[in-house]
């Protein structure tokens, strides 16, 4: 197996700023929800950074709503890291986290859903229940 170029941590305050800039031309593009710092800020307390040297190439968090149900927010990857396993191991440590912290059902909406069937995601919960959405406003 060869060396791993890029190192996972949590993320910290100080790395909002390259998150951001992941994270920006995904959102330009459509893939992910538009969100502002502020809105990405709050994450960084339950998310993770894929770096290389000291440039951010991955992040992923989880956002806890309660006992029963957690969503993985922002997963991103720079394209150029693609197919590396960085995106499957951010997802880990977000579920590791809710695990840890007991959480029921852990949820995640993507552009890319062959992704996460691929790391265990499945499209309906036991019993057949499934998520179901009603947009409030325009994009």
């Amino acid at each position: 197996m060869t060396d791993r170029v890029f190192r996972l941590r949590s993320a910290t305050d100080q790395d909002l700023d390259a998150v951001m800039v992941l994270l920006g031309p995904l959102m330009e593009q459509r893939r992910l929800l538009e969100r502002s710092a502020e809105q990405v800020s709050p994450l960084l307390g339950t998310g993770f950074v894929a770096v290389t040297g000291d440039q951010v190439i991955g992040f992923a968090a989880i956002e806890i709503y309660s006992s029963k149900l957690a969503e993985i927010q922002c997963l991103a990857v720079q394209s150029e890291w693609q197919q590396r396993g960085i995106g499957r191991e951010l997802v880990e440590h977000c579920v590791e986290v809710a695990r840890r912290e007991k959480v029921l059902e852990v949820m995640a909406i993507s552009a890319r859903d062959e992704f996460l069937v691929s790391c265990g995601f499945d499209y309906s919960l036991p019993g057949q229940k499934r998520a179901l959405f009603i947009q409030t406003r325009a994009n």
